[in-house]
């Protein structure tokens, strides 16, 4: 089993909107969804898929787990939940969404009942999302080495995490990003735009297709139909070496997302 390199986002999209992106998205060639719990939307990316006339089978479904449901006998039982909305037997992919450090539940326990969900079948695979180098070193001696199909984590030009993805390179842990566009924050860019310019590309494409070369998987979001589109083609822009050292020198610390109280330690 191995990790899409593209899908697409459904975080802060709801009600038909949501609806309405995750129809376009697999109508243009998409065939990864990630959601969460947290979201609350999975009925609705349910809906989605179901009138989408794809095959379950060509799909690759990726949920994750939410804070309140951590503790060893809500874990299995919240994902049968997430199952019945998004009207399927299993996920291809289901992972912790945030440490939640001092949350009550040990991770040993949470990782436990994670491995279980998988063994009964609910998963194809496990991950974690939002975790820091110590606290993976932590999950894979819980679950065991090769168990962790990915971190899930917030990366962009701006907040490029070297540390934090040479390590899980090493471990064998495909990394996730997510927010790879910061906000829109690098569209204005204008390195990123000399850059798109260069290859007849979009801002989006280049920041896209640089999170690819260096071998993540990226699920960007949309609620258009063509910016949806435009996104896939960065599969086919290949940048040159030049391109790529622009880009490592656009890195600034520039984190996103980092909720106090769910968030870890940063590496």
């Amino acid at each position: 089993m191995s990790i899409p390199s593209f899908g697409v986002g459904t975080f802060r999209l709801t009600g038909q909107t949501v609806i309405d992106s995750v129809r376009n998205a697999l109508d243009v060639g998409y065939r990864a969804v990630d959601t969460a719990q947290i979201y609350g939307n999975e009925a609705e990316v349910g809906q989605a898929i179901a009138q989408s006339g794809v095959q379950r089978a060509d799909l690759f479904l990726t949920t994750k787990i939410w804070t309140d449901n951590y503790a060893g006998n809500k874990l299995a039982p919240s994902l049968r939940a997430s199952l019945e909305k998004l009207r399927t037997d299993y996920v291809d992919l289901t992972l912790i969404h945030w440490p939640a450090p001092g949350n009550g539940v040990e991770l040993g326990e949470t990782m436990a009942a994670l491995a279980e969900a998988k063994a009964l079948g609910l998963t194809r695979q496990i991950g974690i999302s939002n975790f820091n180098i110590a606290l993976t070193k932590e999950a894979i001696a819980m679950v065991g080495k090769g168990e962790i199909a990915t971190n899930q984590i917030e990366l962009s030009p701006y907040l490029q995490n070297r540390k934090l993805t040479a390590f899980l390179k090493e471990q064998g842990i495909t990394v996730t990003s997510y927010m790879t566009l910061a906000y829109g924050k690098v569209l204005k860019d204008p390195v990123l735009a000399a850059i798109a310019a260069k290859h007849d590309a979009t801002v989006a494409q280049v920041a896209l297709a640089w999170a690819l070369q260096l071998g993540y998987a990226v699920i960007p979001s949309s609620t258009r139909r063509e910016n949806l589109a435009s996104n896939l083609l960065a599969r086919d822009l290949a940048l040159d070496a030049d391109d790529m050292a622009r880009i490592a020198a656009l890195e600034r610390n520039g984190r996103e997302v980092d909720p106090q109280g769910l968030a870890p330690e940063w590496d």
